[in-house]
C-alpha cells in the first residue's frame, strides 16, 4: 500500500514537471487517500497487536 502511494507520488511530481496538471492533480489525490488508507492499517495493526499481548515491533 505504502509502495503505490509512494508511485502515485512520483507520477504526480513527473506529471507536472510536464505540465500534465490535471493528471498530477488526480495522481496526488490518490496518493494521499493511499497514504492515510496505510496510516490507518498500520495503527489498526499495531492496536490489535498490543491487544492481543504481542510485541508490536
Amino acid at each position: 500500500m505504502l509502495g503505490w502511494a509512494i508511485i502515485f507520488a512520483l507520477l504526480a511530481i513527473l506529471a507536472g514537471f510536464l505540465g500534465f496538471f490535471s493528471l498530477a492533480g488526480l495522481a496526488a489525490s490518490i496518493a494521499k487517500v493511499l497514504f492515510v488508507v496505510f496510516l490507518v492499517l498500520l495503527v489498526a495493526g499495531f492496536v490489535i497487536r498490543a491487544i492481543r499481548g504481542q510485541s508490536v515491533v
